[in-house]
């Protein structure tokens, strides 16, 4: 028989201020799952490994509109990590870029009583008051990605690293060009509207300036888009006859780079993408073109997500740590994925 909505409450409201959990379930860097009948990895999900089943769990999940691969690959992951466990109900919205939608999207979750929400913001400050509602209201809030503009809207929040991003694509491109007097790198960036955009420039500018023998002679926004990074890139290469290396912020925008390089008939350069498309991965294996690296922004944090929330609702820390309950915030590394290496990482690339 289930809990009563005052039990249920009480209960969780001690999970969110202070309460001690009653086991260490989850481990992160392998995370979790029932199924162990199929060894094969799903292209767009995080590697699993066996759990034993827990009370039931209802997990709401709300993100932004899908219109980019990255953000595809972020609803896949979770639909396909909520699926590995028998005891986890998602409830999953249609997704929107407007605020006052999404808004609306998850009052109706809370509505529902379900037991913890995952929210990934199309703007985390215009959505930070939905995420106090929740926590007020005694659901856990697992903050994905955009984060909140108050820690008291989320018990935990999960995301990559846009400046880790920056530094290394910055620290492989030294590497690469250490020896190479007078180099010129250029960088095509995202958007310059977005504050991830303005952390990844700080931090492949912070790495660059270790090697003084580098100069960054040029930098373009595009808008996460095919169509903007050719567009852009043209421009570029235009601009710019000979430079040794290029960072492009992301794979999207990055394969209409790589069509305007191709046109352009250009390859006396490297080119290090970002975020880990399967596309980028594929054609780094192939080592057919310009593009010798991409820096991970990894889908598979919201699978990760989803054990968090499932651990949440379970009164469970993370295993392999000592604490009773699950750490308040957990920033995912940006690694470098290069030929040497891309076997391990092709299976999380994304659409």
């Amino acid at each position: 028989m289930s809990a009563s909505p005052a039990r249920r409450f009480a209960s969780r409201r001690g999970l969110l201020f202070g309460g001690a959990a009653a086991s260490a379930g989850v481990f992160l860097a392998g995370c979790t799952s029932n199924d162990t009948g199929d060894d094969e990895e799903d292209s767009q999900q995080a590697p699993v490994a066996e759990e034993s089943e827990g009370p039931p769990v209802t997990i709401g999940f709300a993100g932004p509109q899908a219109d980019h691969g990255w953000l595809n690959a972020i609803n896949e992951n979770a639909r396909s990590r909520a699926e590995t466990y028998a005891d986890v109900t998602l409830e999953i919205t249609e997704g929107s870029n407007d605020t006052a939608t999404q808004i609306g999207q998850i009052e109706t979750l809370i509505n529902s009583q379900v037991d913890v929400l995952v929210i990934l913001p199309a703007d985390g400050i215009a959505l930070t008051q939905i995420g106090l509602t929740a926590m007020r209201a005694g659901i856990p809030v697992v903050n994905l990605d955009r984060i909140f503009d108050n820690p008291q809207a989320y018990r935990c929040w999960i995301g990559g690293d846009n400046y880790g991003m920056g530094l290394n694509a910055g620290h492989f491109i030294g590497e690469q060009l250490r020896d190479v007097q007078n180099a010129r790198v250029v960088e095509l960036s995202g958007p310059d509207n977005l504050e991830l955009t303005g952390q990844r420039t700080q931090g492949f500018d912070d790495a660059l300036a270790n090697y003084p023998n580098i100069e960054k002679v040029a930098r373009q926004a595009a808008e996460f888009t095919v169509e903007s990074g050719q567009e852009v890139m043209s421009g570029l290469l235009q601009a710019q006859p000979e430079f040794d290396a290029l960072w492009n912020h992301d794979d999207d925008q990055g394969v209409g780079a790589l069509r305007a390089i191709d046109q352009a008939g250009r390859d006396e350069f490297i080119m290090v993408g970002g975020a880990g498309a399967r596309s980028a991965m594929e054609a780094i294996q192939a080592d057919d073109s310009v593009l010798k690296a991409t820096v991970l922004y990894p889908p598979t944090m919201a699978a990760s997500a989803i054990d968090l929330a499932r651990a949440l609702g379970q009164s469970r820390g993370v295993g392999g740590l000592a604490e009773f309950e699950i750490p308040s915030s957990i920033t995912l590394y940006s690694a470098v994925v290069t030929r040497e290496n891309v076997e391990q990482y092709l299976p999380t690339g994304f659409n």
